[in-house]
């Protein structure tokens, strides 16, 4: 029989270790992919802010785990706007941990899975096409 974790010493990572977690995440990804959102800041928060969670009409702040917030490349040939922000990617810890604890994924598959799918979604990629994203991150 094998002996259980000591759990008493552990703590939930921080919003610098899960910045930390979600970089080395998308450093994985294939870089045919991370070229879609080149330059991406990646932030981690606890929560969406009140303004987001109205324009994504959620219901209670643990409905969103992250948001992709900015232009795309074949958009950004377009665009000549000065003092546009860069491509941010949001990753909202508190929801990322709720999800973590309620399934059997490891926290890295969550933070992967959210990554892949913000900027999928934001691409109007399939769900194959994340899915291959994903398991390529995996590799």
């Amino acid at each position: 029989m094998s002996k259980a974790p000591d759990w008493r010493g552990l703590h939930a990572p921080s919003l610098e270790e899960m910045e930390t977690l979600a970089d080395e995440a998308f450093a994985r990804l294939p870089e045919s992919f991370r070229r879609l959102v080149k330059g991406v800041v990646i932030r981690v928060e606890d929560f969406p802010t009140e303004e987001v969670l109205d324009e994504m009409e959620a219901e209670t702040p643990f409905d969103l785990l992250g948001l992709f917030q900015g232009v795309g490349m074949a958009q950004d040939a377009a665009v000549t706007e000065t003092g546009r922000l860069p491509n941010m990617i949001f990753l909202y810890r508190r929801p990322i941990l709720d999800y973590w604890a309620e399934n059997e994924d490891s926290l890295g598959e969550v933070v992967t899975h959210v990554l892949v799918h913000e900027i999928g979604h934001h691409f109007g990629l399939s769900d194959e096409d994340m899915e291959r994203v994903e398991e390529a991150a995996d590799q």
